[in-house]
């Protein structure tokens, strides 16, 4: 409903974007403009992406305008102009509100080419999930031209069984393109980045286990998140805040998380990590990217028997993983 009475309304965001007809464009959608930080770096690395390895100039739908960016982009689209959306862990029933919103997106562009950046698909075993994952089948198997990126392998092979009108690929994280950098910084202390949200799997049982021997190690022990718990931010606010948590993460001499973003950061930054897994496959998923990395181990198990040992191995170093860059080639293809 909000969809349709927003055509009667003013485009008030978009009303100063002037678009040139000669101009090839990639509209974003699900752009985040909220304060998950794993999500600012999928926006952020994935516009980079798109801007450095195309001729498209970006045109960032955020999220929270998304009936109004609908109507914008529906009444300028060309038929050379590429749509996609968002990728990160929304392609499921879990954050049942950007799957509506990325299945009207389809819908509502079917003669133009469609990427939906790598995602993790996870549609629940309960009979609202299942449900909601034939609606998705139904929506994305009519398109003509949907190419869907899974970002780990058990995505892969999902989409594979359910999506057979799309073209799936797997490719990592987009994040994982910014590269690795060597860090200037003293590194001092450690780290915390844990959720508190309904991804979360982590015991508090395990928790104080964890605190307890990394305080006995660490003179220094922070806590931080990649929620920074802000439903509405600013662009400049949203690359202040994602710098100084990645600032953090070069100043760290360990940091443990169990966000798939935490990780990342740490593979980014060359910073060692202890890495929890989450409640569902993304993280030991997405793990399989980077495991012959020596500053980032996954912690299958929580148990005190070579956690310190664990702890006292992981040391930084720089390492260029110049293959990781080799690996989103297949999106690269599809941007002409």
């Amino acid at each position: 409903m909000v969809v349709r009475i927003q055509k009667y309304r003013k485009l008030s965001y978009f009303a100063g974007i002037e678009l040139d007809p000669k101009q090839k464009y990639a509209f974003f959608f699900l752009a985040a403009d909220y304060g998950n930080l794993g999500d600012v770096a999928i926006t952020f690395a994935q516009k980079k992406f798109i801007q450095e390895n195309s001729v498209f100039r970006v045109i960032e739908i955020p999220i929270s305008k998304s009936p109004e960016g609908l109507w914008f982009v529906s009444r300028n689209i060309k038929t050379d102009d590429i749509v996609t959306t968002v990728g990160g862990g929304n392609m499921g029933d879990l954050y049942d509100q950007i799957e509506y919103i990325r299945q009207l997106v389809v819908k509502f562009f079917p003669d133009n080419r469609i990427i939906s950046f790598p995602q993790t698909f996870h549609f629940s075993e309960t009979s609202k999930g299942q449900m909601a994952l034939r609606c998705a089948c139904e929506v994305y198997n009519s398109h003509k031209d949907l190419h869907i990126f899974a970002r780990e392998n058990v995505s892969y092979q999902l989409m594979k069984k359910y999506l057979k009108k799309a073209t799936i690929y797997l490719t990592p994280d987009i994040v994982f393109s910014l590269g690795q950098e060597s860090s200037q910084k003293k590194r001092n202390g450690a780290v915390f980045c844990l959720r508190n949200d309904k991804e979360k799997k982590l015991s508090e049982k395990q928790f104080m286990f964890l605190n307890e021997k990394v305080k006995a190690r660490f003179e220094k022990v922070s806590f931080h998140d990649t929620d920074i718990n802000n439903d509405s931010i600013g662009l400049q606010e949203q690359e202040y805040e994602l710098k100084k948590l990645l600032d953090v993460f070069r100043s760290a001499e360990l940091v443990v998380t169990d966000r798939l973003h935490g990780m990342i950061f740490c593979y980014i930054t060359n910073t060692p990590c202890l890495v929890l897994q989450n409640n569902n496959h993304k993280i030991l998923g997405s793990y399989q990217w980077i495991k012959d990395d020596s500053g980032i181990e996954l912690l299958t198990e929580i148990i005190e028997e070579g956690i310190i040992e664990k702890i006292n191995s992981l040391k930084p170093e720089v390492k260029t993983n110049s293959n990781m860059i080799e690996k989103f080639k297949s999106i690269n293809n599809l941007l002409y």
